[in-house]
């Protein structure tokens, strides 16, 4: 590990690394399924929404749509997947509760005694594309410890813009260099690094299902590697 000097405050990517969003809309799913005797591939379902959200996401960022919050665009990809998963019966009750799926994701094992180990030494906080509520509910529901929660809504750009990372250094008041970015993605964090924030990564090989290989190598560029959030507090425990 390098050395990480002057770190004050952490804060954590949500969607895949703090929490299991495949294997939650999943779960879910087959119980929405079994209620409404729907023959569903619930795996390909949860994919199909997932893979629709960077695109999503980039229509906002090149100004195609005004600023959208992410239930909005869930709620959109939702739509266009309705009639091609035979979920097109459902009603409207039914397709909202579906779509806040998002505010019941559960945690990874490791995250809820990692987050509080954490917070004993630093503050603790969401940096999550996001919206306020859904990560709100989520905390709430999960029994996340944050002590803040920090959305891409606050200053209305999508990660990897810069403003995202530099914003969350702002409203935390401290300098990039004594903020330490927390994901599972090395794009957030070579996004991050780019703006001068420390990183850590820790992969999720379970993220994206069985057979389904994650980059977890480690990577030279960033300052800390760990298995999951108790290594990554033994290692800025030293």
């Amino acid at each position: 590990m390098r050395s990480v000097p002057a770190v004050k405050a952490l804060v954590f990517d949500v969607f895949g690394t703090v929490v299991d969003w495949r294997g939650s809309i999943i779960r879910e799913g087959r119980l929405l399924g079994r209620r409404k005797k729907l023959k569903v591939d619930w795996p390909a379902f949860a994919d199909a929404w997932r893979a629709g959200y960077r695109p999503a996401m980039a229509r906002v960022r090149s100004g195609e749509l005004p600023w959208t919050k992410i239930d909005a665009l869930h709620r959109m990809i939702l739509d266009g997947l309705l009639a091609r998963f035979g979920l097109e019966g459902l009603s409207e009750e039914e397709c909202a509760d579906l779509n806040f799926v998002w505010h019941r994701l559960d945690p990874w094992p490791d995250a809820r005694a990692g987050l509080a180990r954490l917070k004993r030494r630093h503050v603790i906080a969401t940096l999550s594309n996001g919206n306020l509520a859904l990560l709100t509910n989520m905390a709430k529901r999960a029994r996340l410890p944050w002590d803040c929660i920090l959305s891409a809504e606050v200053v209305r750009h999508y990660k990897p813009d810069p403003e995202t990372y530099l914003g969350a250094a702002d409203l935390l008041g401290v300098r990039p260099q004594e903020l330490m970015m927390v994901a599972a993605h090395k794009d957030d964090l070579h996004a991050a690094r780019a703006c001068g924030l420390r990183t850590a990564f820790v992969p999720r090989p379970r993220e994206y299902g069985p057979g389904v290989k994650v980059d977890a190598t480690r990577e030279p560029l960033f300052d800390v590697h760990a298995r999951d959030f108790n290594e990554l507090a033994r290692k800025l425990e030293r």
